[in-house]
């Protein structure tokens, strides 16, 4: 029977597209990732990542696997609740949120809820803005995290955070004429369609990532501009790493958090959103 263990590891190299990152994330050493990775290829009999750039890609069984890694890993936290093996006085939240979401805001909010909530256990998942909705429904995960609201009977909808975003550059005193290597970063249809009107006549942007801190790191050691959090290269302007692009556009980005109206966890839910780390609007 295949191991939870492999599921949960192809998941967090599934998304950070990196074994040295996925182990330290994980607690393992880069042989135990890469470990892990190869025997559950060879269970399958399939490759999972595209090895043969610099940065690992995921194959298309890859791309497949990753909805079903989520479910299992869900559905046997879940069991392991339902019997007993859980801790009983303890409480378990499922939190699930688009790709993107997480490094903008998510991971102040997650260490908030570990410092003050130590009887719940966190356990984290990632998804499409369509699998979320699916699986809040669904009861598989208790809250989830996107960009633009659904209007679902009995889903519960809260806007969370807005976050500002702002271009900036490892080029100093560039002018939006001047950009070269933009990285487009997933903010949802709303701020990517703004975005991409505003340049398509510069033809500037070249590549296309999911996560704000992947772009981030990237543009660092390539050099390039990107759209990102203001909080997450404040530190990064001041150093003289990045620059702000003066006269670009500035855009907003809101995100929500949806539950089940009549969740029984609906409670623990509020709890843990009283101690998000963004004044709620």
């Amino acid at each position: 029977m295949m191991k939870i263990e492999l599921l949960t590891t192809f998941l967090e190299v599934s998304q950070t597209l990196h074994v040295r990152m996925a182990a330290e994330n994980l607690y393992l050493t880069q042989a135990a990732v890469s470990s892990r990775i190869k025997q559950l290829e060879e269970e399958l009999g399939v490759l999972l990542f595209d090895r043969t750039q610099k940065r690992l890609k995921l194959t298309a069984e890859g791309h497949r696997l990753v909805k079903h890694a989520n479910e299992m890993t869900i559905m046997w936290q879940k069991i392991k609740q339902d019997v007993g093996i859980a801790n009983t006085s303890s409480h378990q939240l499922f939190v699930g949120s688009m790709m993107s979401i997480w490094d903008i805001v998510l991971q102040d909010w997650l260490q908030k809820i570990h410092r003050n909530l130590d009887d719940v256990h966190l356990y984290t998942h990632t998804y499409s803005p369509l699998e979320l909705r699916k699986q809040v429904i669904s009861r598989f995960i208790d809250i989830a995290f996107l960009f633009e609201p659904p209007f679902i009977e009995n889903i519960v909808c809260e806007k969370v955070a807005t976050v500002p975003l702002q271009l900036v550059s490892t080029e100093k005193n560039i002018t939006t004429d001047e950009l070269e290597n933009m990285v487009m970063v997933d903010y949802g249809e709303a701020v990517n369609s703004q975005i991409m009107r505003d340049y398509r006549d510069v033809n500037v942007i070249r590549h296309n990532m999911s996560q704000p801190r992947i772009a981030l790191n990237f543009i660092l050691e390539a050099s390039g501009c990107a759209y990102l959090p203001k909080q997450m290269c404040f530190e990064h302007i001041r150093k003289g790493k990045l620059h702000k692009v003066e006269g670009a556009s500035e855009f907003k980005r809101d995100i929500f958090a949806i539950y089940l109206a009549k969740s029984h966890k609906a409670d623990l839910i509020q709890d843990a959103l009283m101690l998000f780390p963004y004044v709620r609007n």
